[in-house]
């Protein structure tokens, strides 16, 4: 009797035992739009486009109003957001595609030889935040468009830190959404699609009969698949803490998207006139409709994400943030006049995606957690992507690898005293040369860099998002505040220019590389 009492107690004391933090702390999913605009949802005042679930979302957490990407194109600013370097420190400053290796841009080229896939890879001694996360025993996974290191290089995902990948290593890649082929890790996973070349439609098509688009949409939509790709991690997962990065493609052109949605919009819109290609693109019978129905779909697969974290009972200590890459596209087969894509700033070619302006890297921002972020609620705090980094550790209470530019905006999720950075800054090496710092109210641009010295134009914010009244006259203690310290960051990346493609000279990168392999991260 005596021995089934100690057996007892000993069952007792190990069920009550005290969880340990990593059960304490919070699973994390990053839901990463492609190229949607600051007012393409609901909840950002869109009026043509229904997304229901992430306007619900936004009710259940808090909108970020002055959230900022880290680049106004895709590489750049994924390689911010996973690193937490700015612009002017992070090795991937532009969408490098690698050209001197061949055909990069052919479809069968890439088919036939994977060399050919993926941009310019990290260096090794970069951590991202999956690798962090991993490290502390979370399991990690990314589904979507990485675009930060071809197949053949160390800096694919499943090395720099995700357990699990399913989507495009390429971004060109990505420039059809019935490709020939995804990665499922470090294998290829070969589709039931056709290669079809991209451009107009052939002299003797109708452009008003629907089956002259049967080419451009095949059997195996890649949404769909890394869709249920990312359903079936979380699955797997549900007794672990996890780490989800959901890098969708959409609203990304080309203009494909589920039957369902586009009738849907087709029948909202009524008829319009098709778009007939060009532009590096498939043509399109109803490009409005379409656009709207990629959005719509993208709202869908939030939606089945959170319905998923509910049925596993992990909404509720679930860390989430919805975003976007960059402001919308300017290419004119999507209207970004009809839907207002860029919402409060300007609708135009020089202001949106590709451009340091409001419209090109504000991006709609929507943070949710219900265990510790009230509902319905707002914060004007300027954030960017590489404090999401800096956001995860004090989450998890846990020291950075190394320094990294980001603040945490864990405070303001939580209603307490928040930190602030002293600026924000970006750097952009196309569309002319770009620059651009906010401090407090205040934005400074500068473009066409590379046609020589550019005058900084000052903006104040608060009195006008849309960047229309320089008055960087009437304010020149800023401007040369701006000046010196845009400068101070072009001098820093000036002596660093034998880094060996790193955030770090040559003597600080070892420093940094042995630290990393005694904490296991390389």
């Amino acid at each position: 009797m005596m021995k089934k009492i100690i057996i007892l107690i000993i069952l007792v004391c190990f069920s009550c035992k005290p969880q340990t933090d990593i059960d304490l702390n919070p699973n994390f999913v990053f839901i990463l739009a492609d190229d949607l605009g600051y007012g393409e949802l609901g909840i950002f005042g869109q009026k043509m486009i229904e997304t229901p679930n992430i306007d619900q979302l936004a009710k259940e957490g808090m909108i970020l109003t002055d959230h900022y990407t880290g680049s106004p194109v895709c590489a750049p600013a994924r390689a911010v957001l996973l690193t937490g370097l700015h612009s002017g420190n992070n090795p991937i400053r532009g969408n490098d595609e690698w050209k001197e290796r061949g055909d990069v841009w052919s479809f069968q080229a890439m088919l036939d030889n994977p060399e050919l896939e993926g941009q310019r890879p990290m260096p090794d001694s970069i951590v991202t935040v999956a690798k962090f996360l991993q490290s502390k025993g979370y399991k990690t996974g990314m589904v979507g468009k990485w675009g930060l290191g071809a197949p053949n290089t160390n800096s694919i995902p499943n090395n720099k830190g995700f357990d699990f990948f399913y989507g495009y290593n390429c971004q060109r890649q990505a420039h059809t959404l019935y490709p020939s082929h995804l990665w499922r890790n470090k294998e290829r996973h070969i589709l039931d699609n056709k290669i079809v070349t991209k451009g107009r439609l052939q002299k003797g098509l109708d452009p008003y009969n629907s089956e002259t688009y049967n080419p451009y949409n095949q059997n195996d939509y890649a949404p769909t698949l890394m869709h249920n790709e990312a359903l079936r991690f979380l699955e797997r997962n549900k007794e672990n803490n996890f780490f989800l990065y959901y890098a969708s493609p959409i609203p990304h052109l080309p203009l494909q998207a589920p039957k369902k949605w586009v009738n849907y919009y087709h029948e909202k819109f009524g008829e319009e006139e098709p778009y007939t290609g060009g532009s590096g693109y498939y043509p399109n019978q109803y490009p409005k409709a379409t656009y709207a129905a990629m959005i719509s779909y993208l709202d869908q697969q939030v939606g089945e994400i959170i319905k998923k974290l509910k049925e596993i009972d992990e909404y509720d200590n679930t860390f989430i943030v919805f975003t976007s890459d960059n402001g919308p596209t300017h290419l004119d087969h999507v209207d970004i006049n009809f839907f207002n894509s860029a919402g409060p700033f300007v609708n135009s070619k020089n202001t949106v995606k590709g451009n340091v302006n409001e419209g090109g890297i504000r991006v709609p921002t929507i943070v949710t957690w219900p265990k510790k972020i009230k509902p319905g609620s707002y914060s004007d705090h300027p954030s960017t992507f590489y404090d999401y980094f800096a956001t995860v550790s004090d989450i998890i209470d846990e020291e950075l690898p190394y320094s990294i530019d980001g603040v945490s905006y864990y405070p303001t999720l939580i209603d307490e005293k928040q930190d602030k950075h002293d600026y924000l800054y970006w750097e952009f090496p196309a569309y002319g040369g770009q620059q651009a710092i906010r401090i407090n109210k205040w934005k400074g641009i500068k473009k066409n860099l590379f046609e020589g010295p550019s005058k900084l134009q000052l903006y104040n914010l608060n009195d006008d998002p849309k960047e229309l009244n320089d008055i960087a006259l009437d304010y020149p203690e800023i401007v040369t505040k701006m000046e010196n310290i845009l400068e101070n960051i072009l001098e820093n990346a000036d002596s660093q220019q034998t880094m060996s493609n790193s955030s770090f000279n040559e003597l600080e990168r070892k420093k940094v590389e042995d630290e990393l392999r005694k904490l296991g991260f390389l």
